[in-house]
């Protein structure tokens, strides 16, 4: 069922393409003024962050290759996404990672008085990750928090779903890593009420200090994902090792589907 509280957001005309998905030209000022439009216009939209693991997967999943092409907006996430489009003959947007977005972020919605819905990671994380924020942004408004882990349709679904639509959180950020969380957006936002919908993978683990951070100089050098590798080799093996190569290969090779 369609929430009608909210009107769709009109979708942003993309500045770029990569393997048939759009890009917008986006930074975080840019970003946040579209969130900031949404909110106050009293719409809703999906504002969805591409990294080469996003783009291999909708190459493999078309419902997930659709999902992209009809949000609202699109930014980049990722060196290699840059690199890609510097190899089209595009000068790329900047990369807006949520390791260190997401408290910027908070920033962002403290300035405006916007409040924001916590939806994903292991039970207490994202409870740990609002109280770092707070500690920083005694202001930011968490409208709600709920953990990742409860079955994605029928009544525990429901239930939060009902949960958010009573707290009507401005901005709803969604972490079950990728594609789940493309997958409940995709399913769920047309009767959620919330104006923003962002998908933000591990981010409620780097905010609670379970994850580290790439150092400094490997973001500088465009090394973050060789950081995270060695976090987790075993899991993320087929994420950059094999994952990496796949995609410059379609991006030389020019194909999308």
């Amino acid at each position: 069922m369609t929430d009608p509280s909210y009107a769709p957001a009109a979708k942003t005309t993309p500045d770029m393409e990569l393997l048939g998905l759009p890009m917008n030209r986006a930074g975080l000022t840019e970003v946040h003024a579209f969130i900031r439009q949404v909110i106050t216009r009293g719409e809703k939209a999906i504002a969805l962050n591409l990294n080469v693991h996003c783009i291999n997967l909708a190459l493999k999943h078309a419902w997930l290759y659709e999902f992209i092409k009809q949000a609202q907006l699109v930014f980049c996430d990722g060196d290699g996404v840059r690199w890609a489009l510097k190899l089209r003959g595009y000068s790329p947007p900047p990369k807006i990672t949520y390791n260190q977005w997401l408290w910027p972020l908070a920033e962002f919605c403290v300035q405006n008085g916007f409040s924001l819905f916590f939806l994903g990671a292991q039970p207490g994380i994202a409870a740990e990750a609002a109280e770092n924020l707070k500690k920083r942004y005694p202001a930011l408004q968490i409208a709600g928090i709920h953990h990742g882990h409860f079955q994605k349709a029928g009544a525990e679904n429901e239930a939060v779903v009902s949960q958010i639509n009573q707290a009507r959180p401005d901005i709803l950020l969604t972490c079950f890593g990728m594609p789940a969380q493309e997958k409940w957006i995709a399913e769920n936002w047309q009767r959620v009420r919330a104006h923003v919908f962002l998908k933000g993978g591990a981010a409620f683990d780097y905010a609670s200090g379970r994850l580290a951070k790439a150092p400094e100089w490997m973001i500088r050098l465009q090394m973050e994902w060789l950081f995270r590798f060695f976090q987790d080799p075993l899991r993320l093996f087929g994420r950059y090792i094999l994952g990496n190569p796949y995609f410059f290969y379609r991006v030389f090779k020019g194909k999308n589907k």
